[in-house]
């Protein structure tokens, strides 16, 4: 088989399939890596396929660690989803684990080896470079020290899970374990519910301004209550500065001047790629992360790469990033071996990057861009917040989902979607996920015809809503005011609350005025008169009620927008707002 047919872009029957390379050496056992192997072997049975990977383990579930920690997975053995003897047995692979390769020789096809015998040169026809991620370590004095440990192999939860068997100090006095998690990304977020699952009092500790930094505000927010709610000590917009270790515990001392003891430290700063030594032999990469073209092929000849370490498309704003997931690391695996084969060749797909986690009894989900993404790309956007029941409202046990969807401008397409809940958060992501990789709209949304019955759905889901929402916004029917732009003290608008007289006694804006929504229609004039020149901002406890009655008042003449979101989303992004009981400004009934 010749160079230029593997790697024809023409499609062929499976069974008609390239012979193809004669060995395919893999390097990294686990998503990306195992995947492209499993693949291949079911393109040639000839094939000689090696996987290299320098940990004790391969195909182990990492996404599981955080639940093994915490004592949900009870059996070691299920992190590892197969072993090199099952492997073997099933798909003929020769798996060689703690064998670490050090160098790459393209010219003559080689890689150099440390494995447990010693080392060794072993040559292929094809390399994939399927090596991941590593841990980020900041510059931190005294961050190598036993104590501070990370969570990404099979063999860390282990050393963790057997470190928190331990009962007893150095003296021998009884220890209740203080953990502390450096990073409040999904998996820092992930190992605290772990350990507070254990009735740990566990600290996490974020240098962004708020937890889940991939997440808006308003969303994160959400988890962050929901953390606390499990008695997570959450500190956010802090980085540690030195580490001090004593017998027993360390001191922690942070960028604003506090120190907090601790026995037990996991770092969860974020990865980067472990591609140094593939860089060092001529792969092209930015910042670490390896150039791949759209097959998989690096610039060194019969050289790929997939997986964490490759830089990826991004679905909304073009730019290629690293996308660290264990989906799309999957799927690009066994594309790159159809790929290396010539079977059904064809591009990797842009990441949409969706992500899910829990916290308690909490879902917290995203898919695609995000506010800060769209705004350094410049792509002009529209912000939809909605707070739908999870299914018909009437129905026992409907919870509210916290909704955020962000939509272009111009074309109208979902460009990015954050959705919170106790319940019905993952099937809506999904869908939404969906709809971001086939470029549906605001209006695509609305057309969706979804599986309803009351347990599960309403007859207008909360993705179809989230998409009228969109669609108002983009037609100028709901013209918005946002909560980052509404403070208090803002003399230069007419804050109208159309709650009822209850929910406006239980708390508003200062300086509100009360009128509910459905007496609005027999006080136009007032609302004319009272707002002046000033434009009006309509509120309720979620949008919906404001965007009724910003209807009514565009409809009759009046410059009015809805807060969107309500005080829901407007809570979410400052925190609370303050009570005024005490001779509320209302016009009689």
């Amino acid at each position: 088989m010749t160079h230029a047919q593997a790697h024809s872009s023409k499609s062929v029957d499976a069974a008609e399939a390239p012979l193809g390379p004669n060995r395919i050496v893999v390097v990294g056992g686990t998503a990306a890596g195992m995947s492209a192997a499993a693949r291949a072997r079911r393109h040639s049975e000839k094939a000689e396929i090696i996987v290299l990977e320098r940990q004790r383990h391969v195909s182990s579930a990492s996404c599981a660690l955080p639940y093994y920690v915490g004592g949900e997975i009870e059996d070691p053995d299920e992190l590892t989803v197969h072993t090199p003897e099952t492997l073997r047995a099933s798909l003929n692979l020769d798996i060689r684990t703690e064998h670490e390769v050090t160098a790459l020789d393209a010219e003559r096809r080689v890689v150099e080896v440390i494995t447990p015998n010693g080392a060794e040169e072993i040559g292929y026809d094809e390399l994939i470079v399927a090596v991941g991620t590593e841990t980020a370590r900041p510059p931190i004095p005294g961050l190598e020290h036993p104590r501070v440990q990370t969570l990404r192999t099979v063999d860390d939860a282990l050393r963790v899970y057997e470190t928190l068997a331990d009962g007893h100090t150095s003296e021998g006095l009884p220890r209740h374990w203080r953990p502390l998690v450096l990073g409040a990304g999904f998996i820092g977020v992930e190992i605290a519910e772990a350990f507070a699952l254990r009735d740990l009092p566990v600290t996490l500790v974020e240098a962004a301004s708020h937890v889940l930094p991939p997440l808006d505000e308003e969303t994160a927010a959400v988890a962050a209550d929901a953390l606390r709610g499990l008695g997570v000590d959450l500190r956010v917009g802090l980085t540690a500065e030195r580490i001090e270790h004593g017998e027993d515990d360390s001191v922690i001392e942070f960028s604003d001047g506090s120190a907090l003891s601790t026995d037990l430290i996991i770092l969860a700063t974020g990865v980067r790629p472990a591609t140094s030594l593939f860089v060092a032999a001529g792969i092209a990469d930015q910042r670490g992360s390896l150039i791949t073209d759209e097959r998989g092929r690096t610039n060194l000849p019969h050289v790929w790469a997939v997986g964490d370490a490759v830089l990826a498309s991004d679905a909304t704003s073009g730019e290629r990033r690293m996308v660290a997931l264990a989906g799309p690391a999957n799927r690009a695996g066994r594309m790159v071996a159809d790929n290396i084969f010539g079977f059904q060749t064809r591009p990797l797909p842009p990441a949409v990057g969706t992500a899910i986690a829990r916290i308690g009894e909490l879902t917290v989900a995203s898919t695609g861009a995000n506010r800060r993404t769209l705004q350094a790309a410049e792509i002009p956007y529209v912000t939809a917040h909605l707070h739908p029941r999870h299914h018909a409202s009437y129905f026992p046990g409907a919870e509210v989902m916290h909704m955020l969807l962000h939509f272009h401008r111009e074309s109208g397409q979902l460009l990015g979607a954050q959705v919170v809940g106790r319940a019905g958060v993952d099937k809506r992501t999904d869908v939404l996920a969906t709809a971001i990789r086939a470029g549906m709209t605001a209006i695509d949304l609305v057309e969706l015809d979804l599986a309803y019955s009351p347990p599960y759905g309403s007859a207008k889901d909360p993705v179809n809503l989230a998409g009228m929402v969109g669609a108002n916004l983009l037609d100028g029917t709901l013209a918005p005011t946002y909560a980052q732009d509404l403070r208090e003290g803002d003399d230069g608008r007419f804050l109208l609350d159309v709650r009822s007289r209850g929910e406006f006694a239980s708390g508003h804006l200062p300086g509100a005025v009360n009128i509910p929504h459905t007496e609005l229609r027999e006080h136009i004039n007032e609302v004319r008169e009272m707002a002046g020149d000033r434009a009006v901002v309509v509120i309720c406890a979620s949008g919906l009620r404001s965007y009724f009655a910003h209807r009514v008042l565009r409809i009759a003449g009046l410059d009015a927008t809805s807060l969107s979101g309500g005080l829901t989303t407007y809570r979410h992004v400052h925190g609370s707002l303050s009570a005024h009981e005490a001779s509320p400004r209302r016009l009689a009934a």
